[in-house]
């Protein structure tokens, strides 16, 4: 879906000549450790290199947004740490220094609308988020705020760093900067693409890969694309 969905959708919004199409992305896309991550990298470049190729004749304006977590969307921590506490334990963290940038679900939609908004064509929008969240100190938080107490009434297991997990996440590759807009919360990442040739070839050779179970050309293809994208042995 991040590759072949995104490919397939932003063209189709250039043929109908949709207004604008806006590319929600992450910030796992920042220096990848997880197919997650990459593949929404991936997309990133397809959707900025496909408007610069098109951009003289396309009404269709291209925008990516990049942010973090969202308190309370699907598979949110909040959810997993409610229903745990409500179980009555253990919550379960993969490592206590790990850190988490966090928004509330309408701060994220109303951003999401702002920079769509703003938009020209062929931005990377990056929110600010803030300071990251210790997810350690989140889940004291949360036992605390139901009554009970943690270690004594509620056990918080570690469980270890998922492969591909960070400790903390980044808005920013190291080949990017960030420039100001008008909105204060909103900022515009520069960043260094392939050309909309290099990503036809690249995509076509990923969905081939992808439909042929071949996971070793996959992550061969990857690598191409997104060499900073790497691979944590947590062991």
């Amino acid at each position: 879906a991040n590759v072949l969905g995104v490919r397939i959708v932003s063209q189709l919004a250039a043929k109908y000549e949709a207004e604008k199409f806006v590319f929600i992305s992450t910030d796992k896309a920042v220096n990848p450790t997880n197919i997650m991550g990459s593949t929404k990298r991936i997309a990133e470049h397809f959707v900025q290199s496909f408007y610069r190729a098109n951009m003289a004749t396309s009404k269709t304006k291209f925008i990516t947004t990049r942010f973090g977590n969202v308190l309370g969307s699907n598979g949110s921590v909040v959810r997993l740490f409610k229903k745990q506490i409500e179980a009555g334990g253990p919550v379960t963290l993969t490592h206590p220094e790990v850190t988490r940038y966090f928004m509330t679900i309408p701060e994220a939609c109303q951003l999401v609308l702002e920079a769509g908004a703003m938009g020209r064509g062929g931005e990377i929008y990056i929110f600010d988020m803030g300071e990251p969240i210790k997810i350690l100190d989140l889940a004291y938080k949360m036992i605390q705020l139901s009554g009970k107490k943690p270690i004594d009434d509620i056990e918080i297991k570690f469980v270890g760093l998922r492969p591909g997990e960070k400790l903390y996440e980044e808005l920013l590759t190291e080949t990017s900067e960030n420039l100001p807009t008008h909105h204060q919360k909103i900022m515009v990442a520069q960043d260094v693409n392939p050309s909309f040739d290099e990503m036809i070839a690249y995509t076509d050779k990923l969905i081939y890969a992808a439909r042929n179970h071949d996971e070793e050309a996959i992550i061969k293809i990857i690598k191409e694309v997104v060499p900073e994208y790497y691979e944590p042995d947590h062991s």
